[in-house]
């Protein structure tokens, strides 16, 4: 008798003591492969027979059987399961990890298991046991396969269990041995003369019967073709699409993994109650043409495609919707599932379709994962990553890629077979009605309600109706001409608060929490005292881009601008003299350049809040406490006892100069835009390109460029490299910010050094402040280095403000992105408000 398990699997032997699941479990599996419950009795108790210790002896199994299986091993657990409640936690267990459950029952008669119990000492148990044992094993054959076990073998004698021979059996989508060449295409979805020109490109000779029907297709060089699903629905010839690919599977000329239409077609074809939508009518009125026994072979074929395939030794897998590297190779309703429809996040867009999870930002598997499903104009790795479902049917192209020579192959769609319901092509190849709307057109239906933005780089990002109402509100009456507003910056949040006694921030943290995301280099940048601000410097003053003349514009990070028109001109022409100097415009091959930088003095753009809100403190205090301290100490000389409340005053006046020594360091005179200077510290944007994968030291080098053809509108940004894993370079590092601080500088910017970085917990930091101990006076009062002041101050909660950078960081990328790809404005300026939007949280303004 053979019994078949499929690879990976997770065995549950069941029976009754005596029955010989031990001994089968000895004869037929590796020592390593089987997880005894007595053992583990043993392990936790020193004693195998002592049932007051199977508690601890089954977590302990099943934490061991959960390691293996997560390792893809076969696990085989010896023990009598009898019990439901104890088959439904392995089911549970193989469940989690993706694996097939097998039951293996051991359902020998009475009799022997009583004998065999009998001539062993150290079964001193009676007959009753068995007995048991045996009802719930009758009472529980019939239901092993509701419970969820894929498969169930019975032996029922001693005959039977002498005969048995186990036979792994690979999972059907275990196709390492197939080592290519391969050719991937993408989502036919009907298309069949894209297909056939695909092919014909890719060399393939096709086949075609006495009908000239296209039957199938051989490659003279011996390559097959890989199809990663959805072959159906929407396109003009479904059925000659299937004809052809069928023919090319049963002549081994190709393979096939099932998309979510394919599945769809199949339930719909076997009288199962679908919703024929997307496309599903078209292929049935199709098909309703052709023979019935057509039919059924379509029925056949598409119920039994596989969900995804790992080839070449496990370096490619293909997956209709992509699939992340803890379920390659494995096989679970989960797994079928992600790999037909991938993952999304419960939400939905704007033209009502469901919001994938970019499960590719994340991806670091080993290997190549080829993918379609969700259309995208241009075909990209991403992270070893790529989707080939070029939109063909939306009037795109089909994509095929060469494997292992990474070469890709697309032919053009001869139109617009079905329209889209969510433009995905550039502007200028939108079909209509998509591209009657203006580039540079901005409506109020694009930022008003609730708004969702899908980010490139994290995921989906949500702005609730009053946010967007705050971001209205200031964007109509404060900001600039919209048609500037490309970009806004994130947010900055603070360093994690120091344990140190007599500071809040201190470097040592930050270079702790880099190492704890798993980022190695970092660079300190010296932090101005200024305002954040972006300038869009162009090389003369055509509308070109933006839809709007002028010179650019210089904002704030709310997207306010900073001075009336002339000054701004002024300005801008002092970059854009720097710009040309520097020779940058002919070396980016760009007309304009989007810089983020800091714009001093602070004073600037803040004049007006030093005087009301920080002046008039230090005035306050000035006037005050200097006579109380005089009066104190004229009274302590009498004899008074006072002397708490001398010391305390005289701190709270030595505090009071402090601060004021502290915001007057970043304010000084300027008139006009004399004494005002730009620090830039990276360059953004530029026709066509975006460069926040450049590394900082790049862009700051760039910086210097600047500087150095004109030092009287740019200031330099001193830094400092760290490696946060070297104890001899962060210490290095916190000497620099030390020296900076104590010079009276605001402090340093930690970032990753590479710029753009993903930690082990996703999306890094774009970077942490670590501001000054005196600096630090301005955000939190004069008396804030006093012990209590302290102390309650370091209860300051950081998440909310993290995750605030981190959203909008992701929401900045995603507005860069689209304006170098040549997105129509109103798709840029979606980002840009979101960033404005979620500035309007409640988070702490001193953080």
């Amino acid at each position: 008798m053979r019994l078949s398990i499929p690879d990976m699997s997770l065995v549950v032997l069941i029976g009754a003591s005596g029955s010989g699941k031990s001994t089968f479990a000895r004869t037929h599996f590796a020592p390593t492969q089987v997880l005894s419950s007595d053992y583990f009795r043993g392990l936790v108790a020193d004693d195998e027979n002592d049932q007051s210790a199977s508690a601890a002896a089954f977590d302990s199994l099943h934490y061991v059987a959960g390691k293996r299986l997560e390792a893809g091993r076969i696990t085989v657990v010896d023990a009598t399961n009898v019990q439901r409640s104890a088959r439904s936690s392995l089911v549970a267990l193989a469940r989690e990890h993706h694996v097939l459950p097998v039951a293996i029952v051991l359902d020998l008669p009475e009799s022997v298991c009583q004998a065999r119990n009998a001539e062993r000492p150290d079964r001193d148990f009676g007959p009753g046991v068995v007995r048991r044992h045996r009802a719930e094993l009758r009472k529980s054959l019939k239901s092993l396969q509701r419970e969820g076990f894929r498969r169930v073998h019975v032996l029922r004698s001693v005959e039977d269990v002498a005969a048995a021979s186990i036979e792994v059996e690979p999972l059907l989508n275990d196709k390492r041995a197939e080592t290519g060449p391969f050719d991937v295409i993408g989502d036919v979805h009907g298309c069949r003369a894209e297909l056939e020109e695909l092919l014909g490109e890719l060399g393939y000779v096709i086949e075609r019967d006495a009908e000239q029907r296209a039957v199938g297709a051989h490659h003279p060089a011996g390559r097959r073709a890989v199809l990663v699903g959805d072959l159906v629905d929407r396109g003009p010839d479904t059925p000659g699409v299937l004809r052809l690919v069928m023919g090319m599977v049963a002549a081994g000329d190709a393979l096939v993994v099932c998309g979510n239409h394919d599945d769809k077609l199949a339930r719909a074809l076997r009288g199962r109650n679908v919703s024929v939508a997307h496309g599903l009518a078209e292929s049935l009125a199709q098909l309703s043409a052709e023979p019935a026994d057509f039919r059924e072979q379509v029925a056949e074929f598409c119920g039994g495609l596989v969900a995804h395939y790992v080839l070449d030794g496990g370096k490619l897998v293909v997956a209709h919707a992509g699939l992340p590297e803890r379920y390659q190779g494995r096989a679970s309703g989960t797994v079928r599932g992600f790999a037909l429809y991938g993952d999304t996040t419960g939400e939905t867009d704007e033209f009502g379709l469901p919001v994938r999870y970019p499960w590719a930002e994340e991806y670091r598997g080993e290997a190549v994962v080829l993918y379609g499903h969700t259309p995208t104009p241009e075909v990209e790795w991403i992270n070893r990553t790529m989707c080939l479902d070029t939109g063909c049917v939306f009037g795109g192209r089909l994509t095929a890629l060469r494997y292992p020579e990474r070469e890709v192959v697309s032919v053009p769609a001869q139109r617009v077979w079905y329209e889209p319901a969510r433009p995905f092509l550039p502007p200028g190849e939108l079909p209509e009605p998509a591209a009657r709307r203006e580039p540079h057109v901005l409506n109020l239906d694009d930022v008003a309600g609730r708004r969702s933005v899908e980010t490139r780089h994290h995921g989906r990002i949500s702005v609730q109706p009053e946010r967007a109402a705050a971001a209205l509100e200031v964007m109509s009456r404060f900001a600039t001409d919209p048609r500037w507003l490309v970009y806004l910056p994130p947010t900055m949040a603070p360093v994690a608060t120091s344990k140190r006694p007599d500071v809040l921030e201190h470097p040592e943290e930050a270079f702790a929490g880099y190492r704890a995301a798993g980022v190695q280099d970092v660079l300190c940048e010296e932090k101005h005292m200024g305002s954040r601000a972006v300038v869009l410097v162009r090389r003369d003053d055509s509308a070109g881009r933006f839809g709007i003349e002028g010179p650019g514009v210089v904002h704030t990070r709310t997207g306010r601008p900073f001075f009336g028109p002339e000054q701004e001109a002024e300005l801008l022409a002092g970059v854009r003299a720097a710009v040309t100097s520097a020779g940058l415009w002919d070396e980016l091959d760009s007309d304009w350049l989007l810089l983020d930088a800091e714009l001093m003095p602070w004073s600037a753009k803040a004049g007006a809040l030093i005087t009301e809100q920080y002046a008039s403190v230090g005035a306050a205090a000035e006037a005050v406490l200097p006579p109380a301290l005089e009066a104190l100490t004229a009274a302590a000389e009498r004899g008074v006892e006072i002397s708490d409340l001398l010391a305390k005053t005289g701190a709270r006046a030595g505090n009071a100069g402090a601060y004021r020594d502290a915001y007057r360091r970043y304010c000084w005179p300027t008139e006009g835009l004399r004494g005002v200077r730009l620090a830039p510290f990276q360059l953004l944007a530029t026709e066509g390109r975006t460069y926040h994968r450049r590394e900082h030291s790049w862009h700051l080098a760039l910086a210097d460029r600047l500087v150095r053809a004109d030092p009287e509108v740019f200031a330099a940004t001193r830094r400092f490299a760290v490696d946060t894993t070297d104890p001899a370079s962060t210490a290095a590092g916190t000497a620099w910010w030390e020296e900076l601080t104590g010079a009276g500088g605001e402090g340093m910017v930690v970032k990753p050094a590479a710029n753009l970085t993903r930690g082990h917990r996703g999306l890094a930091q774009p970077g942490v402040k670590v501001r000054g101990r005196e600096y630090l006076r301005i955000i939190y009062g004069p008396d804030y280095t006093e012990p209590d002041n302290l102390d309650r101050l370091r209860q300051r909660a950081l998440g909310r403000k993290r995750g605030l950078a981190t959203r909008e960081y992701a929401l900045g990328l995603e507005a860069l992105e689209r304006l170098a790809r040549g997105e129509p404005l109103w798709r840029v300026h979606e980002c840009v408000f979101a960033v404005l939007a979620l500035e309007s949280e409640p988070v702490d303004p001193r953080l």
